[in-house]
């Protein structure tokens, strides 16, 4: 470290390398010496500000959830939930085709190829992509309550089958499939949710 204390390295920089690379290549498949390379640091700069590689990953998962808080707040404040269903999924095509970075979505990426060894990493991005399935639901039940959507509606179904349907659409939009079919598919997809 420099004089002072300070690091001689921007942390938000590094985490937003860090996070380009496992989302590109994955968390089994992205090493140390990878990130260190990628983040321009030595290895001691990159256990002492972050912690080990898992750490590392925590908070890159971090920093792109919040990344993602305003499309998933905009696309839970619709007025109706069948616009909920709408914003969600053509919101998400348009960020898993964003120019200039990677396409798909980190928490279904990251742990795609992934062996007993990464388990507890396949967890986390499970429990993170949980933690969006439930709001959706939580919205669907208040939907119901306000009577927009049948009384009889299964929402943890729907909700299931929303989130089911953005991860296809991840996986495609990794495979380059172009962002006019994919809205085109979200779109399709919304219309299971009745129009109030």
């Amino acid at each position: 470290m420099p004089r002072g204390g300070k690091r001689a390295f921007d942390e938000g920089v590094a985490l937003d390398v860090a996070l380009e690379l496992f989302w590109r290549q994955g968390y089994e498949a992205t090493s140390i010496a990878d990130l260190t390379r990628a983040m321009d640091i030595r290895p001691p700069s990159l256990y002492a500000a972050f912690g080990n590689k898992r750490q590392l990953f925590e908070k890159v998962l971090d920093r792109y959830a919040q990344a993602r808080t305003p499309l998933s707040r905009e696309a839970l404040a619709q007025p109706t939930a069948h616009e909920v269903a709408l914003r969600l999924l053509t919101g998400l095509v348009e960020a898993y085709t964003m120019p200039g970075r990677p396409r798909g979505c980190l928490t279904v990426r990251a742990g795609l190829a992934s062996g007993e060894d990464g388990r507890a990493i396949v967890e986390l991005l499970a429990a993170a992509r949980n933690d969006y399935r439930q709001a959706v639901q939580d919205r669907f039940e208040l939907a119901v309550s306000d009577g927009d959507l049948p009384a009889d509606t299964d929402c943890k179904a729907l909700a299931r089958f929303l989130m089911a349907t953005a991860e296809g659409l991840a996986v495609n939009a990794a495979a380059d499939a172009p962002r006019e079919e994919l809205l085109a598919a979200a779109i399709l997809a919304a219309r299971v949710v009745p129009v109030g």
